[in-house]
């Protein structure tokens, strides 16, 4: 993605199997049109012919990719510097061969790509690091060669690396169902016998994309905790890659939670629990939470606050409206209880985020110390706009951000990420308000204005994606 002098922004975005760019537009806002000038032009392709597109540099940070999605840019930059572009790896591009070991499909094709990329003016690929590819038959057995061989491919072809390490599954996603990678095969077969590692609704429901961040210091996992497979994957990786950190490889993005954001799976895309724009449902049932969850209300004097989340919160597809916990009264968000249960239920996923951020700003350290290999290390969060005008915002609260008309839930992760350096990913930066009907009171736009300040406030890097294509001309408000 690009931002040029006119406050058009141009996405650049890849099709399954293929290199495709698309534009859209954002609104020219004076605080952020001054930290963008040099603008020149870039030759692009686009559906197989060169066309040329604005670049710019600039001295703010941003980068774009789709969720689950075969396309991405990112968007870091310096005052005397072009805007680097990132196009994300296809999830198809990968696959588990006859003997069981992950290979790069078309190889040919992906080299003759890397080379039209590295023509057209691209800065980098980026790339998702699967936990379920790399060690995806026994703990601690891991099999980079795939990635190995990618980088490699990348490296000669002169362009430089964003990497997610992705310790979610994709196989719900309807993007992906076909091409889809899931959780190692060993951590599917202790869930076959402990569903509780997973979250779990209300109705007992699981959700098999991430772990459950119930298990984060539990030693389940052939005597280790989520956190420390977590860990020892991040170690494994720098190890093995660590000629290319700071050289090739110029971002590390940490997963932490489904499509690897800091999120619970309040509203699974792809299984047919959720559509849009229903306020989702708390992600608190299995034994792991709940254990947790009666601890906390022993603490606060409250022991029976601890049986169970809201029971009055509706499910996946109800509309606030009629929904007692998301009104005013004395069983709402607002009462004592909701406030106890709020507080707990976004707590736990700032910690979630606190250690598992802690130990890769560990890992890293010596590389980001290093003016040589210095490394950006990014966090992502999820875009829950909907409902986002009310007083309420129930789809955020599900998802385990407790921002309300009345408290700021951003500033807080804010916090987290400034404290380990780490850059604040977020997406639906090419969304407006006006794009869906507005009895669902969305508003993209003051997310996306609340996010840019909770991040200025923190001084960190806010780093974007969009979501979705677009293809008018139409501006929209950015900051």
């Amino acid at each position: 993605m690009a931002m040029a002098d006119n406050g058009r922004v141009v996405c650049k975005c890849t099709a399954r199997r293929s290199f495709c760019f698309r534009e859209l537009t954002f609104d020219e806002k004076p605080n952020l049109r001054n930290h963008l000038r040099n603008v020149s032009t870039v030759p692009l392709f686009r559906n197989g012919l060169i066309t040329r597109c604005p670049s710019v540099a600039g001295n703010s940070i941003l980068s774009m990719d789709a969720r689950e999605n075969s396309r991405s840019t990112i968007l870091p930059s310096s005052r005397h510097q072009r805007v680097p572009i990132y196009v994300m790896m296809p999830v198809d591009a990968f696959c588990i061969d006859g003997s069981g070991r992950p290979k790069i499909r078309k190889i040919k094709a992906l080299t003759v790509a890397l080379r039209a990329l590295k023509l057209a003016g691209v800065h980098g690929i980026a790339v998702e690091v699967w936990w379920g590819i790399v060690e995806r038959s026994s703990p601690l057995a891991y099999d980079w060669s795939l990635y190995e061989e990618l980088f490699k491919l990348v490296s000669k072809s002169e362009l430089k690396l964003h990497v997610a390490l992705s310790f979610h599954s994709n196989m719900n996603s309807s993007s992906s169902k076909k091409g889809g990678v899931s959780l190692p095969l060993w951590i599917i077969e202790i869930g076959d016998h402990n569903k509780h590692i997973y979250y779990h609704d209300q109705n007992g429901l699981s959700n098999d994309d991430y772990l459950t961040l119930g298990v984060d210091h539990v030693p389940l996992f052939c005597g280790r905790t989520a956190v420390q497979c977590y860990e020892d994957f991040m170690l494994s990786f720098v190890k093995k890659f660590e000629s290319f950190i700071g050289g090739v490889i110029e971002e590390i993005s940490v997963g932490l939670g489904p499509s690897g954001e800091l999120r619970y799976p309040a509203h699974p895309f792809g299984d047919g629990r959720w559509n849009f724009p229903g306020i989702g449902e708390f992600q608190c049932y299995d034994k792991y939470m709940m254990d947790d969850l009666k601890m906390a209300a022993c603490k606060e004097g409250k022991p029976q606050w601890g049986d169970r989340g809201p029971q009055n919160a509706g499910g996946y597809n109800s509309l606030p409206s009629g929904v007692p916990f998301f009104e005013e009264g004395e069983e709402s968000f607002l009462s004592d209880y909701g406030c106890f249960f709020l507080e707990w239920y976004s707590g736990r996923l700032l910690h979630h985020a606190d250690d598992i951020l802690a130990k890769a700003a560990k890992i890293l350290r010596k590389y980001q110390e290093n003016k040589k290999t210095s490394i950006l290390l990014v966090a992502k969060i999820g875009g829950i706009f909907w409902w986002y005008q009310t007083a309420a915002h129930p789809a955020e609260l599900t998802a385990g951000y407790y921002n309300t008309a009345l408290r700021d839930g951003y500033e807080p992760v804010a916090s987290i990420l400034s404290r380990h350096g780490a850059a604040l990913h977020f997406s639906c930066l090419e969304m407006m308000d006006t794009d869906n009907p507005a009895s669902y009171l969305c508003s993209p736009e003051g997310l996306r204005q609340q996010i840019w300040t909770a991040s200025k406030k923190r001084i960190i890097h806010l780093i974007g994606r969009n979501t979705n294509e677009r293809f008018d001309r139409v501006d929209s408000s950015f900051a």
